[in-house]
């Protein structure tokens, strides 16, 4: 692997997100054309059907594969793509369109991200898991043993976790289109009904409905579309053994975002990413996956984290803030769209453009992090200002 092959070589000019939610009203085409419009608009782009010379996109639960963003946009006679890679799908559709830049097969790309899991009728993932250890667990009950063992190896606890859904909900109220608004406190987690020990209702995150899009070109074209755009300096996957079946599992980490990590931390140049990150977007589908996101990650050390949570580093305010938006926990999961969705937030907040949940202290460098399946996939992405 060429570690620089790509490192600051492709520019986001635009990107758009739309209200993700239960979203009755909306049926996919809806949701992508909201997306992908905001996306033009931010970019300037009056003529997508000239601009636009191929579309990669994500979907874990598509209706009508590519042709549900084809029909929605118009977006006929260029190749048109579908990436599947369980809830590091965005990510990947993300990394494809990346790499048709790069390469020089392409001036200019859109990549859509989108999901309707609501129309599916459930509030999560409805799936029962197999074989953790030969017994059937569901996805809450498979964190839940990895939060149990981490407990007891490094005496974190509950209300360490409650601090993280508190921060993420506080950060959903300052997000105009997230699912969630709501502040609550420590003792509202703590007593919230058990979903499987030691998550109460609000250490879980609900899927929600949504798309998000972004459009990408070659660094040179960037300023003929804005001045302000923003670099893709690294993006990676990687996939781990199944944990649910790896007897070298120890419950304490995710094997594939330790790997996609060390890819794009090449990728980059990165030797201290507590340093040199300046802000996060991380897959939090529980409070404990965005604990153990910020050790994998190398934001702190192992068994450290809840000294980083009492004290404040990931919040908005901190040293290095996570998940300003809200996350997954508040801002919705609709599993393709949620890693263009971070993306989005890196952007804007790159940008200074992000409003009430601006950062204080000016970034330019934002990570975001995804990990699916069992999980096996972990997606990261890194922008950075020019």
């Amino acid at each position: 692997m060429n570690p620089e092959a790509i490192r600051d070589k492709v520019a986001i000019v635009g990107m758009g997100c739309c209200k993700f939610g239960e979203n009755w009203d909306q049926d996919p085409q809806d949701m992508i054309v909201d997306a992908a419009y905001e996306a033009y608009a931010d970019a300037g782009i009056d003529d997508p059907q000239r601009r636009i010379e191929a579309v990669f996109c994500g979907a874990q639960y598509p209706s009508k594969g590519t042709a549900e963003v084809a029909d929605a946009l118009k977006l006929y006679d260029r190749p048109v793509s579908m990436v599947v890679n369980y809830c590091a799908t965005g990510t990947d559709a993300f990394r494809y369109g990346v790499f048709a830049v790069a390469s020089g097969m392409y001036d200019t790309v859109l990549v859509v991200g989108f999901d309707k899991p609501k129309d599916r009728g459930v509030a999560g993932p409805s799936v029962a898991v197999t074989g953790v250890r030969g017994l059937p667990a569901t996805p809450a009950g498979w964190f839940a043993l990895c939060a149990a063992r981490y407990f007891e190896t490094f005496g974190a606890s509950r209300e360490d976790l409650a601090r993280i859904a508190v921060k993420n909900h506080h950060n959903g109220t300052l997000a105009p289109k997230s699912m969630l608004k709501r502040e609550i406190t420590v003792e509202d987690v703590l007593n919230a009904r058990i979903i499987s020990w030691p998550f109460g209702l609000y250490d879980c995150a609900a899927q929600s409905d949504g798309a998000a899009a972004a459009i990408l070109t070659r660094r040179d074209l960037a300023r003929s579309y804005r001045d302000d755009y923003v670099l893709v300096r690294a993006i990676g996957i990687a996939l781990s053994p199944n944990p649910q079946e790896d007897p070298a599992f120890d419950f304490l980490r995710w094997r594939a975002t330790e790997m996609a990590a060390r890819q794009v931390y090449a990728q980059a140049g990165i030797t201290q990413p507590r340093k040199e990150i300046h802000l996060a977007q991380v897959h939090d589908c529980f409070t404990l996956t965005e604990l153990l996101a910020y050790e994998d990650l190398g934001f702190c050390e192992k068994g450290s984290a809840k000294e980083h949570i009492a004290s404040g580093t990931f919040a908005l305010d901190g040293e290095l803030p996570v998940n300003t938006d809200g996350g997954l926990k508040t801002f919705g999961h609709p599993t393709g769209a949620t890693g263009v969705r971070m993306i989005y937030e890196n952007y804007k907040q790159l940008q200074g453009k992000a409003g009430q949940r601006q950062v204080r202290s000016r970034p330019t460098v934002a990570l975001s992090h995804n990990i699916g399946g069992a999980p096996q996939a972990c997606g990261i992405c890194i922008v950075a200002l020019p």
